[in-house]
């Protein structure tokens, strides 16, 4: 059996209508930080580690201004 692996956007979507069903009818609250703040830590850990830690290429890399990357760092306990 050949599966073709999930797009990331599939994956989000798969399991973003698995949360709303572990919810059994609640409604949700902060949508949209909860799911970037469970988005942007593993974004930032996988990016800084494939840019050897160089904070200058990750900002690069991710299209954000140094200094915004820096406050996301300390932000998410990442920063060095």
């Amino acid at each position: 059996m050949n599966h073709e692996p999930l797009t990331l956007q599939e994956c989000v979507r798969s399991n973003m209508l698995t949360y709303f069903s572990d919810l059994g009818g609640t409604d949700p609250a902060n949508l949209h930080d909860m799911l970037v703040k469970a988005v942007e830590k593993p974004l930032l850990e996988v990016v800084m580690e494939r840019a050897q830690h160089n904070q200058s290429r990750a900002a690069q890399w991710l299209g954000l201004n140094r200094n915004t990357l820096r406050k996301k760092l300390l932000e998410h306990g990442l920063a060095d």
